[in-house]
């Protein structure tokens, strides 16, 4: 949880340095958004969608407030959920977030390997499996 945290941290403060240092330098490292167009496909498309986020925001910062840890060998699996707090257009506004990690332990550290942040789909009634098809 060490590395989430410190993840989430460095979003916050918008350090794309100390971000890109906490992913894995491979080629295929994922990160899936909300956004139909955000999948990126490796660590330099990855920092790219941070960058995006930043500039389209005055702050932002996510909050977990539970969360699952399974470890296997080197890798180390993270489902969270919580709330993101974004400041848009001078606007606060607080959504639900989900988010799941798959951590790589490199020498030291663990590195993200894969990653899913996005907000639940608010137009899916609560015990219902699918939306309503949008007219």
């Amino acid at each position: 949880m060490s590395a989430f945290n410190s993840l989430w941290k460095a979003y916050e403060t918008r350090d794309g340095d100390s971000l890109s240092a906490m992913v894995v330098p491979d080629s295929d490292v994922v990160l899936y958004g909300t956004g139909a167009d955000e999948k990126r496909i490796g660590s330099r498309e990855i920092r790219v969608q941070f960058e995006r986020d930043w500039s389209q925001s005055q702050s932002a910062s996510l909050k977990f407030d539970w969360h699952s840890v399974s470890m296997a060998g080197g890798a180390a699996l993270v489902a969270a959920d919580g709330a993101a707090h974004v400041k848009v257009g001078g606007q606060e506004v607080t959504m639900p977030v989900r988010a799941t990690m798959a951590f790589e332990q490199r020498g030291a550290k663990w590195l993200v390997a894969q990653m899913h942040v996005s907000t639940p789909a608010s137009e899916q009634s609560e015990g219902e499996s699918w939306a309503p098809p949008s007219r």
